[in-house]
């Protein structure tokens, strides 16, 4: 999600969860949290475009390996499982009025999802939708954006604060604050000027990468330290208007919601140099957001922030392109 979000006020403000609770059991793997189920036979004959339910507005995106896609509605933060071999899906959690922004798979079956101005980091059973715990990352102006898988647990970027959260994949672990530093373009504070949006891992997984919507420059950052390091950029390609980030082995896929268009770029294995590839653009494009690589395809969610979302009959789209 990126700063036009907040200039064109097209959402009012979401209730907020009180502290850090856990609802139903720790952060921790087990058999409760199995994967979710088989999702048909495959991507070659699955549909092209998925419809979200009527006053779902979509932001991220998660597939799991046998297709079942996850979104999250960032008015009131449902979320809703479909299968990309039959197109067909159901709400697994009804919202609670908190956003549910960006969101991935952790390798236990769990949704681990940011919870955009409310500050909440929850966990959430794939398969039944359950609520399993709600981390509380940060107070006051914030806007917990989007979430990677890596480099040792899950972390979170915050779009209004210069700080990263990590959530480890253990038994009763809470998320840690980690600020960002060396060349990291600093953001005003108050929540007028937008800085870290999408994340991912380096292609060697050593560090992890994430895009600046201010600065519209993409960073190299060290989970250990917070050091940020510009990646060099190389050809006609941009990041500007970078929301939603994919590394699928050493090429990146970099969302730019309001250009409408992926820019896709080859990496250096540690995420220092990317070298423009190609952009995709479709006309059925309609301010992307994020995207997830599945069966050859690319599947990029609509968020649509031009829509009139006051009308509850208001759909959106997840559509496929080719790689």
């Amino acid at each position: 999600m990126t700063a036009s979000f907040a200039r064109r006020g097209l959402l009012g403000a979401a209730a907020a969860l009180a502290g850090s609770a856990a609802l139903g059991g720790p952060l921790a793997p087990g058999a409760a949290a199995a994967g979710p189920p088989p999702a048909g036979p495959g991507p070659t004959a699955a549909p092209l475009s998925l419809t979200t339910p009527a006053g779902f507005q979509p932001e991220g995106i998660a597939v799991s390996p046998s297709g079942a896609v996850y979104t999250g509605s960032i008015i009131e933060g449902s979320i809703y499982r479909a299968d990309l071999a039959t197109g067909t899906g159901r709400i697994i959690t009804a919202g609670t009025g908190a956003r549910s922004v960006g969101l991935k798979l952790d390798p236990f079956g769990r949704l681990l999802v940011a919870g955009g101005d409310s500050g909440e980091i929850r966990v959430v059973h794939a398969g039944t939708g359950k609520v399993l715990a709600v981390h509380r990352a940060a107070t006051g102006s914030t806007f917990v954006n989007d979430v990677v898988v890596a480099c040792g647990g899950a972390w979170f970027t915050d779009s209004f604060n210069d700080a990263l959260y990590h959530l480890p994949l253990t038994p009763g672990a809470r998320p840690t604050r980690l600020a960002l530093g060396g060349e990291w373009a600093p953001v005003p504070p108050g929540g007028e000027y937008w800085g870290s949006n999408g994340i991912e891992r380096t292609p060697d997984g050593e560090a992890l990468l994430v895009v600046h919507d201010t600065a519209e420059a993409l960073y190299r950052v060290d989970p250990r330290t917070g050091r940020a390091t510009r990646t060099v950029l190389e050809g006609a390609g941009s990041v500007s208007n970078g929301d939603g980030l994919v590394v699928r082995g050493r090429t990146l896929y970099v969302v730019r919601n309001w250009s409408y268009a992926v820019d896709v770029f080859a990496l250096s294995g540690d995420g220092r140099r990317a070298v423009f590839l190609k952009r995709i653009t479709d006309p059925r494009f309609d301010e992307p957001t994020t995207a997830a690589v599945h069966g050859g395809r690319l599947y990029v969610v609509n968020a649509a922030f031009d829509a009139d979302w006051s009308d509850p009959a208001t759909t959106s789209t997840i559509v496929a392109v080719p790689l």
